[in-house]
């Protein structure tokens, strides 16, 4: 049986929990304030599973910030990013263990200063769960195999989907399309 996790999203996507309290009616309530309830979350075992990479390695193989932002669930600055206004088409991976994450057809400019997705790749290569640092209710992404910090998904993405995978550069590799039609899409 899994365990779930219910998320609850704060529009400016901060909240404070110090000395307060939810009262329930038909939505959550935080000192007057509407909050959403997003999604429920299901903690697996796939995930408890995760591949792990011994320290020395990974210190050897990735950059400062890369070794940041994957295992000390860092994040780089906005802007700074060489995905951020990237728009060749291909698919981003998993910088720690090379797994394909997402793709560049679900790739949007989110104005945030950092690669935004609609969607994963698949949903078998990314997992979700709670982030309760900074005073903020937020779901943050890892990657499913290795368990590397890849950034955090919001509710306030373009539809179909809704999301916002709000994702670090440094958490990326990138591999072009080799198919000619779809160097075509490059925008």
């Amino acid at each position: 049986m899994n365990n779930f996790l219910l998320q609850i999203c704060h529009p400016r996507n901060r909240l404070d929990l110090i000395g307060q309290t939810l009262k329930k009616s038909k939505s959550l309530y935080i000192n007057n304030t509407n909050i959403l309830p997003v999604r429920c979350l299901a903690v697996t075992k796939a995930h408890l599973e995760s591949k792990k990479f011994p320290e020395g390695e990974l210190k050897k193989r990735l950059t400062t910030m890369q070794y940041y932002v994957t295992q000390q669930k860092g994040t780089e600055h906005p802007f700074s990013g060489k995905y951020d206004k990237h728009t060749t088409c291909g698919q981003y991976s998993c910088v720690v263990c090379g797994e394909v994450l997402f793709k560049s057809d679900d790739k949007f400019d989110a104005m945030c200063g950092w690669p935004s997705f609609s969607k994963p790749a698949t949903k078998s290569g990314i997992a979700e769960e709670i982030d309760t640092t900074y005073g903020m209710i937020r779901t943050e992404v890892t990657c499913k195999n290795c368990d590397a910090h890849l950034g955090h998904v919001f509710n306030d993405g373009p539809p179909p989907t809704g999301l916002r995978y709000c994702i670090n550069s440094a958490s990326l590799t990138f591999n072009k399309h080799s198919d000619p039609e779809a160097d075509d899409k490059t925008s």
